[in-house]
Order: structure tokens, then C-alpha cells, then sequence
């Protein structure tokens, strides 16, 4: 994969070039420096779990290295196949390979599997309810490329699918226990997919991926904070730099988007006294917090309730760090909304 080279030599016609970020600043790993981390689990769990499934196929559009799926193309080359850059052919040809028998994961970047071949993926996938496990990377706000690489609208797109079942995973063990599990469900799956060298969060926290089920990692008496994904890794950190006095903050996780569980959200904004703040990687849009929310005005459930996610706009370029500061999802702004809205 290509990246552009700075002009270090401008003509006459031209303004002097301006300095670039680096490829490494713009598609960073979203550990912490010195954070623990797992080297490309979704790779290395297909390969697991294709040596006991041999329907299983790994399918790209010329992202494997950045996918992490060229751990499977190593490890099962017959099994492998790169169709080029050409997402609507990806999802077309994962939707024909299901048809024969197999359960195709393709992967590419989440916003060319949702805004570039999203109606192959309605028409030729979903509407026939086909065995695909789509495996989207640098979902929400985890490259700093700007709009064109930014997938802060993937969730609200695929939830609006029939029948499409969304998983957004917290770190790599959540990552790892997912493959498994979409592996086993029969349907069409949209997951989104933490790259490279990802944290390793949940194993401190008994934890087990279940499809379809939300998991207290913690109780708060004064906060709670529903999250998904990478956010939840940041809720954690904040229950952590609260915890001295601040306030009592538990965490809920929800990897699965759709279907929600409904009952354990429930139950959990039913206690009262408490302020309920919904986290997500993704646009106040279509997302997790207006899930959550609709979950609760059905219920007639009302707690004081607050948001954090990507705001409804295009995103700026630059590095991840800063960007997450800009548009409020670091742990440190979390911390200081938080304590501003205990007043």
C-alpha cells in the first residue's frame, strides 16, 4: 500500500509543500506506551479456527497485510483469496462462496465495507442471509486519514441492515473469543476489527465474549458508563482515575451492537441515583447511544443519561492522540465531562 510522498521541491507554481504526517502517526495502534498488547489476535484466531473448520476462507481487497489476514494467507494459501481492489466484488464473491458451502471472512478497511460496497452486501449477503463475516479495520476514529478512511458511521449503517448481526470488540481477547463465536453463528456479521498490535484489556476481568450479551466488567455506585469497542478500554481507565474519590463508576460492556441485549441494559439503568453515560467510537448517529436510548424509552426506563461519541460531522486529519482529545473520547476528557455533569 502506497502512501504520498512530500514535495520537497516546489516550482514556481506551486506554494511550498506543507509537512506530513507521518504513515505511522496517521494509522497508529491505540495502546498506551508501555500498555499490554497482542499482536494481530484476529489473524492468529481465524487460523485457530480455520485448522478446525476447513469451510472457513480468508477473502481481501488487497488489505491482508493491513487486516492482519495475511497470517492466514500464510498459514492456508489454498484457502486465501485477494480479489484486488474491488470491495463490491469482495462481497459479491463472498456472498457466492457461502452459497457453495463455505463461511468466507472478508476484510478490508470499515468504511470500503460499508460506504463502497454496501448494497452488495444488502442485496447479494443480507437479504439471502448468507454465512459472511464481513471484518472491517480502522473503525470510527482509529486512523487519522480524515473522512475518507474514518468510519465514524459503520455501526448506524449495518445495524440498519435486516437480519445483520454487529459486533464491535473492546481489545484483542474480546477479538479473539468473537472469531470464535461468529465462526460458530450461521448468518451474515459485521465486525468491526482492531489491528495490528492491539491492547489486552478484559483478561483481568474473568472475562468471556458471548454473542449477543453485555457484561458488567465492573459495579459503580455513582457512574455507570455503557460502552463498546476501544471504549470501553477508556471507561475502565476512567472508572480507574475516579476511583479515588471522585466517583464510583461501574462499566457495562456491550460487544454486541445487534442484537442488544436488552434486559441486562435494562436492568442496569434501573437503578436509581446514579448517571448513565453511553461511550461509544462513533457518531452521535445511528450508533450505540441512540440504541441504548431507544432500549430505554420502550422500557420506560429514564435515567440521567449523557453521551460520548464522534459528533455528527466530518472528522479532521492528524494524529490519533490529539484527535481523540478534539472530539472528547481520551480518558482525560472523559473524566473532566464527567465530573462536570456530577454537579
Amino acid at each position: 500500500m502506497s502512501t504520498a510522498v512530500e514535495n520537497t521541491t516546489p516550482t514556481q507554481s506551486q506554494a511550498p509543500a506543507k509537512p506530513r504526517l507521518t504513515t505511522s502517526a496517521m494509522i497508529a495502534s491505540i495502546a498506551a506506551e508501555g500498555q499490554r498488547t497482542t499482536a494481530a489476535p484476529f489473524g492468529h484466531a481465524l487460523v485457530a479456527e480455520a485448522e478446525k473448520r476447513p469451510e472457513i476462507v480468508g477473502m481481501t481487497a488487497d488489505l491482508s497485510k493491513y487486516t492482519d489476514l495475511h497470517i492466514f494467507g500464510q498459514a492456508f494459501p489454498e484457502r486465501f483469496l485477494q480479489m484486488g481492489m474491488a470491495e463490491q466484488l469482495l462481497m459479491a464473491a463472498a456472498g457466492g462462496m457461502a452459497k457453495e458451502g463455505f463461511t468466507p471472512f472478508a476484510t478490508t478497511y470499515a468504511v470500503f465495507a460499508t460506504r463502497r460496497a454496501y448494497d452488495f452486501i444488502h442485496q447479494v449477503i443480507a437479504e439471502e442471509n448468507l454465512n459472511v463475516k464481513i471484518c472491517a479495520a480502522l473503525p470510527g476514529l482509529t486512523t487519522g486519514y480524515g473522512p475518507s478512511h474514518q468510519a465514524a458511521e459503520d455501526l448506524a449503517l449495518m445495524r440498519a441492515i435486516p437480519g445483520m448481526t454487529v459486533v464491535d470488540p473492546c481489545d484483542a481477547l474480546d477479538t479473539e473469543q468473537a472469531v470464535a463465536a461468529i465462526a460458530e453463528y450461521k448468518g451474515p456479521v459485521y465486525m468491526r476489527l482492531l489491528r495490528g498490535k492491539v491492547p489486552l484489556v478484559l483478561d483481568e476481568y474473568n472475562y468471556k465474549f458471548e454473542l449477543g450479551k453485555a457484561k458488567l466488567l465492573r459495579d459503580g455506585r455513582d457512574v455507570l458508563i455503557i460502552s463498546s469497542g476501544l471504549m470501553t478500554m477508556r471507561a475502565l481507565e476512567v472508572a480507574q482515575a475516579m476511583a479515588g474519590g471522585a466517583a464510583d463508576v461501574g462499566v457495562l460492556h456491550v460487544p454486541t451492537i445487534k442484537p442488544l441485549d436488552v434486559d441486562t441494559i435494562v436492568e442496569q439503568c434501573r437503578r436509581s441515583g446514579r448517571l448513565v453515560v453511553v461511550a461509544e467510537n462513533h457518531s452521535t448517529v445511528g450508533g450505540l447511544s441512540e440504541a441504548v436510548a431507544m432500549t430505554l424509552m420502550q422500557a420506560r426506563v429514564y435515567p440521567a443519561l449523557e453521551v460520548v461519541a464522534l459528533p455528527d460531522q466530518f472528522l479532521d486529519a492528524g494524529a490519533l492522540p490529539t484527535l481523540h482529545d478534539r472530539y472528547g473520547i481520551s480518558t482525560e476528557v472523559i473524566v473532566e465531562r464527567i465530573k462536570e455533569w456530577l454537579k
